[in-house]
């Protein structure tokens, strides 16, 4: 299938590396011009240089989007570069797993700490909410758009210490399916992507026996890759995808139904 995103101005938080600047490149080389908004920046200068190089139009902005502030600055430079937004993915995440409550030989010996709880809901959640009420009035203007956040595959199921991820990507589900609703009648699709486990450099660091359990409960065989995620992205960011709205689209390798 080719995707044609000619035209488009895409924004991608937490573009600098992983399944961002994955997701970045694959809009890019399908048309698009790319707003990469990152915090962090030496990676997303070098995500864009690196972007720019391979002959796609890539504009960094350095961006918290915990900071509505920061993101309406955002909007405003990748509207005084490129004209307008069209497509909005919520990538930018965070994790700092603890168990609710830690015991040991019967004691409480910890637990998660609430600033941990309210760290990763500030990006994960309310950075969602934060950027895509920023864009929207700009999509707005142009007839329409697409909006794309990023979920996973424990937020239905959950997972062991990580109470603040799942509510955060669980309330993304949430939040997809009421502006699907609300969006849909004006000509924006809202959509979510729900990866597996995916070979970053978060996971590169991980124990090999770990992710040898991962690999082992992925019914596919393996884990999955940045370009896996950033092909489904790219999808429902076309045309083709004009139908879907409210829908969450499962990246895991069938996880789900191996687990």
């Amino acid at each position: 299938m080719h995707i044609n995103l000619e035209g488009r101005v895409a924004v991608v938080t937490g573009g600098a590396n992983g399944i961002g600047l994955a997701t970045a490149r694959r809009l890019g080389e399908s048309g698009a011009r790319v707003a990469l908004w990152d915090r962090v920046r030496a990676a997303g200068e070098g995500a864009q240089d690196a972007l720019t190089r391979e002959g796609l139009e890539v504009l960094f902005v350095e961006a918290d989007v915990t900071s509505a502030a920061s993101v309406a600055a955002a909007v405003a430079a990748t509207v005084a570069r490129f004209g307008g937004i069209d497509i909005l993915v919520n990538n930018a995440g965070i994790t700092r797993d603890a168990q609710l409550v830690k015991v040991t030989d019967g004691t409480v010996t910890g637990g998660m700490a609430p600033e941990e709880f309210d760290a990763v809901l500030a990006v994960n959640l309310k950075g969602v909410f934060t950027c895509t009420q920023a864009v929207v009035p700009h999509m707005l203007a142009r007839g329409g758009g697409r909006i794309l956040n990023a979920t996973s595959v424990v937020a239905r199921n959950g997972n062991f210490g990580q109470t603040n991820y799942v509510a955060s990507k669980a309330g993304v589900i949430g939040m997809t399916q009421v502006w699907a609703r609300e969006l849909g009648k004006r000509g924006i699709t809202v959509n979510a992507v729900a990866p597996g486990f995916i070979g970053t450099d978060m996971t590169a660091k991980m124990p090999p026996a770990v992710l040898g359990q991962m690999t082992a409960r992925t019914p596919a065989g393996r884990m999955g890759t940045p370009e896996d995620v950033a092909n489904a992205y790219c999808f429902l960011a076309s045309d083709q995808a004009a139908f879907i709205n409210g829908a969450v689209l499962g990246v895991d390798g069938g996880l789900v139904i191996g687990t």
